[in-house]
């Protein structure tokens, strides 16, 4: 029988004596792999002698496994043994079991022949053919620099490579009627908890679109929530972010020929943590990550509260103020609400220029819409300096948001404030923002409240969410996941005596 710890997860850093039996090896090795779809076993008859041949397909690769074995094998069928056919310099013997599954998470092909006490183990591993890039809209000062490619093979080795558990678990799915997109659901099978990855598997399997042309299209078909403004999945091209949330206990999906992971469950807070909060003390990181959240309200609200202040509230101008602001604002022909809405738009037509124009024309565009632009605009008299001094902050604002779904959000919900501003002043932007939190109280993501840990309060949630505590305070997974294990660790500093 497997060894196995406390926890009933199997021990691979013990010994284990490789059985005599095929079909004994064979259901350790998928016990210990959680039955995982990207486990391959091939069954090799050759002289008599009966063998398998055990790898991951995400891992190892095919063409060198056809080289050093299959071919030379199918070349000496009169050859007794097999096993002297293997022409690969970094053949190893082991009778230990628990070092096969080591290597066969390193890349390596693992032989094993009936009747034998021990395994015949080369390497196999992938080699990427192009080095993966840092992701342009996920990019941080410190830490790994790699991202996912658009292969999907390609992309669950970039996972293993980082996470090298034999209870990391994929399982493949075909989704789309025409195009039968291959899917992967990624998972820890020893922390995920079980209900929210077979709700996920339900709701991805139940998908009847003919295709699957970007991830996307899973989001909108499996979210519980369809029609809010808010994004209830997290998109990323990180496999360091990744494999944080997946130890979290959280689920990725993966799709063919697409870079961006999906992420979920998640709250709100989620999006705005970034790998840059980690590779910091926590003093830095805690102070950045509040400054994102605060972006997100300012550039939620900023714009409205001009409008407010000079269509209903002058009075709350500083008196040494009042005639700048006079001066500013009496020439303009537009009223507030035309003035920000049209400033808001010219950024908006900037930012989308300079993403789709290559990047030498993108950068000369930003500089000539943001100098230029704004320059002739105010010399012309149709926008006051101080609303293109407030639209600016605000764009920065919006950029400085660590994710691209909740920037977009938060652009866009900028103007319903806005004419809730330029109706009813501060008792208009009052109801716009208590109405998106009252919307976002009620959201949830496969039973998780979208404002965890505010809403329900929980305190030992606030410690990885508005700020980061440090590591060694960060005992327990987030309880809003269920996972199977709450203990993420149990004394980061046991060098020290009184920690």
């Amino acid at each position: 029988m497997p060894l196995e710890n406390n926890n009933g997860c199997i021990d691979i850093n013990s010994t284990k004596q490789t059985y005599t039996s095929l079909e004994d090896n064979i259901k350790y090795i998928r016990n210990t792999f959680s039955y995982t779809d990207d486990l391959q076993i091939r069954e090799i008859i050759h002289a008599k002698h009966k063998g398998v041949l055990i790898y991951l397909e995400t891992m190892a690769d095919a063409e060198i496994i056809e080289r050093t074995f299959l071919v030379p094998l199918a070349m000496n069928r009169k050859r007794k043994d097999p096993t002297k056919l293997i022409s690969n310099v970094e053949l190893a013997t082991s009778d230990d079991l628990n070092k096969a599954v080591k290597e066969i998470m390193n890349g390596a092909c693992v032989y094993f022949q009936e009747d034998k006490l021990e395994s015949f183990i080369f390497q196999s591993q992938i080699n990427q053919s192009r080095s993966p890039e840092e992701p342009e809209n996920e990019k941080i000062v410190r830490g790994s620099h790699q991202g996912f490619v658009e292969g999907l093979e390609a992309n669950i080795n970039l996972i293993r490579s980082r996470l090298r558990s034999p209870k990391l678990s994929v399982n493949y799915l075909q989704v789309g009627t025409e195009s039968s997109t291959r899917v992967a659901i990624i998972y820890m099978d020893n922390i995920a908890n079980p209900e929210i990855v077979s709700e996920i598997q339900r709701r991805v399997s139940s998908i009847s679109l003919d295709t699957i042309i970007a991830p996307g299209y899973i989001e909108e078909a499996i979210e519980e929530y369809p029609l809010s403004p808010f994004p209830q999945n997290l998109f990323t091209e990180r496999p360091d972010r990744l494999k944080a949330h997946l130890i979290e206990g959280c689920v990725a999906i993966m799709s063919e020929g697409s870079s961006d992971a999906i992420v979920l469950p998640v709250t709100f807070f989620s999006f705005f943590q970034s790998p840059d909060d980690y590779n910091s003390r926590y003093y830095e990181g805690s102070f950045f990550r509040m400054i994102r959240i605060m972006s997100f309200f300012g550039a939620l609200i900023l714009p409205a509260l001009y409008v407010a202040i000079i269509g209903f509230h002058f009075e709350i101008i500083p008196f040494d103020m009042i005639t700048l602001m006079k001066d500013a604002t009496e020439r303009i022909p537009f009223p507030p609400l035309s003035e920000a809405i049209l400033m808001v738009i010219t950024i908006e037509l900037i930012r989308e220029a300079g993403i789709r124009l290559p990047t030498p024309i993108g950068q000369t565009i930003g500089i000539v819409g943001g100098l230029i632009i704004g320059d002739a605009v105010v010399s012309a008299g149709l926008v006051s300096n101080i609303m293109v001094i407030v639209i600016a902050l605000t764009a920065i604002m919006s950029f400085a948001i660590s994710s691209y779904e909740i920037g977009n959000v938060v652009r866009i919900l900028s103007f319903p404030i806005l004419i809730g501003a330029a109706t009813l002043g501060f008792v208009g932007i009052t109801f716009g923002v208590v109405f998106l939190i009252i919307h976002m109280c009620k959201l949830q993501t496969l039973g998780v409240p979208y404002l965890y840990p505010m809403s329900p309060l929980n305190i030992k949630g606030l410690k990885d969410a508005i700020v980061r505590f440090p590591i060694w305070l960060l005992n327990n997974r987030p309880n809003f996941l269920r996972t199977q294990k709450d203990k993420r660790q149990e004394k980061t500093r046991g060098w020290d005596k009184n920690g």
